[in-house]
């Protein structure tokens, strides 16, 4: 096994040095043709004529072609009108919202008026269940119109629709109640959001 290992180190030595000898004479011979620098004549470029002037010609441009003869008149299409509508059909849910709203009748002298009423968005709980129910809301009605505070008064099914229904009411637009020409926040106005499924 030794003897192995020196004969291995003994050619590992033998073959690095004629390594290194031939490394040694490339190298030499690459000196050597840069130090002798380079062969042939360098040409000189000299300009012996001057620039000519340029004559521009001035060309008008061709006048464009006569147009074609217009396509003739293309009859409109008709279109088969029916009572069904096309479009995609998002799920049998019908959202009812109630517009009763309590806390005060309407009048045409600076009572709070509804404006925008958003629907709720149906709980997928309470769909693939096939629950129905109301909620019955009591919020403020602020001086901008919007609405602040909601509460839930009644519910039925407890619990099932209150998120929804309080989502919703935020959303509404009112315009607000014009007291001596001063708009003002309405406590108490009370709202119900009823959830029906459609048949």
């Amino acid at each position: 096994m030794l003897v192995r290992y020196a004969i291995g180190v003994g050619l590992g030595a033998v073959v690095t040095f004629l390594l290194f000898l031939i490394m040694q004479a490339v190298i030499s011979n690459d000196e050597a043709n840069i130090e002798e620098g380079v062969k042939g004549k360098l040409l000189d470029m000299v300009r012996l004529t001057d620039d000519e002037d340029i004559q521009l010609k001035k060309r008008k441009p061709k006048p464009p072609p006569p147009p074609d003869e217009p396509p003739p008149d293309m009859p409109k299409p008709q279109f088969e009108s029916s009572d069904v509508s096309t479009g995609v059909d998002i799920g049998a849910v019908d959202v009812n919202v109630d517009l009763n709203v309590g806390g005060g009748g309407f009048s045409s002298d600076g009572e709070y008026l509804p404006i925008v009423k958003v629907a709720p968005v149906y709980p997928r709980r309470a769909q693939t269940r096939g629950l129905e129910g109301y909620v019955v809301l009591e919020f403020v009605v602020t001086r901008t119109g919007a609405v602040r505070d909601p509460v839930v008064i009644e519910s039925k099914p407890k619990g099932i629709f209150d998120r929804a229904a309080t989502n919703a009411a935020l959303k509404f637009k009112y315009k607000p109640k014009v007291v001596n020409g001063e708009p003002i926040d309405v406590a108490g106005v009370r709202n119900r959001i009823t959830f029906e499924l459609a048949d």
